[in-house]
């Protein structure tokens, strides 16, 4: 066993000493060490409920005959870094998350790993660190929120409470209704209820089979979450025993798979930078082409929120994900040979799976859309592209022209959006938001949820070499590359050029001239890095471009 490095032989004695110190017994060390990496803390909701799973987790360990040891990772609430200098935080802890998660596995030579993630940089960083540690590994996340229900009967969601503040700001709500909102939007611990990029994420672990079934969907507060970590922890021991590594499961295939899921599920657009981050540390690269490519024989079979008014529980009830997949494999569109962390491949997994409500999820001849929820746009805008999550789109929006009008942040927009400076038929640009330029790549949901909530969603588009939260909906159109803080053309933008938007034809055009384009270039001076020491500063230094996933080096 790996764990031998630790606790065996004389040499040795030092290292046993010290965990006799911490209370194990010479019995638990000849057992396989099993790392639990749990994320729980007291700021993110989604993990506020974590310690209860971790507790789960360890005692299926312990039935199968391991010794789990738990350690911890760190999670950001994006909901709650919104708006302000701490969403520039958010995406940076990804690889933090990756980093110590690697330094903790290999420092103390665990034989296997459970992962108990749930929020949106938790689960891809610690999916990244699966990678590259490449030891039998599971994850067992920590579930989603029940949707909420206002005053008046209607369910509820987060991204509905982001919006209403754009309605108030038009006055379309007053200060009760806001209120109603806030009291109820979020009214349990979970990753928040709809299709964001938490759930998208956790969604997606099963879809490239390093979660059990239900991973996705099984609400936080229903019991069989805990009985899903039991089995993680059980599970955990069977891939010890049989070898079965990360890089075995996460292969070109499963990455296939997985968004080939993602477009019938119509995840959040942030799958789009970390599932090619993910590949990186498997050494696959992932091209943003390939999801146009998917995107075009795959099917929407899913609107939930924000594109619909279902939730993950809903999703749950319909059978979750693995009935997503046994749709998707009437027509072929998945490798079903691929191996699992049930030691089985996809084939044995879906063996007797039904969809349980086509309404919800709906069957592959009939579905929301004939190609898939996330679009990859490219023009001379956008000449490494960028994306959209296109069933959250209305239709009046699919193709638009208008005006550009240009931020160079978020906080200017947000302000523009809100004193009514941006009206119908507007195209809102906002740079120096990337990955290199923000730096850290916040997610733009307080302009786009206000842009929907003055009602502007069927007629003004925003575009950024920011990000968005799942959450967003509307014609939101991110990760634009290269991004203007590298010389990308949306540096160039100027207040008034005529932008076109074309989503089924996969294109954004500045209707600008190179000759003209050329000239602006020549005269542009790269701003200075709006945060200069810190993390940030090295984060800016070593990142890479959105369109390979914003991947260090």
């Amino acid at each position: 066993m790996r764990s031998d490095n630790v606790t065996k032989g004389v040499e040795r004695a030092p290292n046993r000493s010290l965990f006799y110190a911490l209370g194990y017994t010479k019995e638990e060390l000849e057992r396989p060490l099993i790392g639990v990496v749990c994320s729980y803390n007291e700021i993110v909701p989604g993990h506020m409920n974590l310690d209860k799973i971790a507790e789960a987790v360890k005692a299926g360990v312990r039935a199968a005959g391991g010794t789990p040891v738990e350690f911890p990772a760190i999670a950001v609430c994006d909901g709650i870094a919104m708006g302000h200098i701490g969403m520039k935080y958010s995406l940076v802890t990804r690889d933090l998350i990756a980093d110590s998660t690697e330094a903790m596995a290999l420092a103390h030579q665990f034989d296997g790993l459970v992962m108990i993630p749930n929020c949106d940089k938790n689960v891809p960083g610690l999916l990244m660190a699966a990678a590259r540690v490449n030891i039998p590994t599971i994850f067992c996340s920590g579930g989603p929120m029940l949707a909420g229900k206002l005053n008046d009967g209607r369910r509820s969601c987060l991204s509905h409470m982001f919006e209403a503040v754009g309605a108030y700001k038009a006055g379309k709500l007053d200060e009760a209704g806001v209120e109603d909102y806030e009291n109820n939007a979020c009214p349990t611990c979970g990753s928040c209820s709809g299709m964001y990029t938490a759930n998208s994420m956790n969604c997606l672990t099963e879809a490239i089979g390093m979660g059990l079934r239900g991973n996705g969907t099984i609400p936080a507060v229903w019991s069989a979450r805990l009985r899903l970590a039991k089995h993680a922890g059980m599970q955990v021991m069977e891939l010890v025993k049989r070898n079965i590594r990360p890089r075995d499961i996460m292969t070109e295939a499963a990455f296939h798979n997985a968004e080939t899921v993602d477009m019938a599920l119509g995840c959040s657009t942030n799958t789009m930078l970390h599932l090619p981050a993910i590949a990186h540390e498997c050494g696959i690269e992932l091209d943003l082409d390939l999801s146009n490519e998917i995107s075009s024989k795959t099917p929407n079979l899913c609107h939930l929120a924000p594109a619909g008014d279902t939730y993950m529980e809903d999703l749950e009830g319909a059978g979750g994900v693995y009935a997503v997949m046994k749709e998707l494999t009437k027509k072929g569109l998945l490798d079903t040979s691929v191996l699992t962390c049930t030691g089985k491949t996809l084939e044995e997994n879906l063996e007797g799976v039904v969809n349980r409500n086509p309404e919800l999820i709906r069957p592959i001849e009939h579905p929301y859309s004939s190609d898939g929820g996330i679009a990859v746009l490219k023009g001379n805008l956008a000449p490494e592209g960028c994306v959209v999550k296109r069933s959250a789109v209305a239709p009046e929006m699919m193709r638009h022209t208008g005006p550009a009008r240009v931020f160079d942040c978020e906080d200017d927009a947000i302000a523009a959006i809100y004193e009514g400076k941006i009206v119908s038929g507007d195209v809102v640009v906002i740079r120096y938001e990337g990955p290199k330029g923000g730096p850290g790549m916040r997610e733009m949901l307080n302009p786009t949820s206000a842009i929907c909530g003055m009602g502007l969603g069927e007629s003004v588009a925003l575009i950024t070499d920011g990000r968005f939260s799942g959450a967003t909906r509307g014609a939101s159109i991110g990760h634009v590359c290269p991004e203007a803080a590298q010389g990308g053309p949306i540096a160039f933008v100027e207040e008034g050029d005529i932008i076109s938007i074309d989503i089924p034809g996969c294109s954004i055009t500045l209707d600008v001239d190179e000759a003209t384009l050329a000239q602006r270039r020549a005269k542009w001076v790269c701003p200075q890095p709006k945060v200069q020491t810190g993390y940030l500063a090295r984060y800016a230094k070593l990142v890479t471009s959105a369109a390979r996933g914003a991947v260090l080096e």
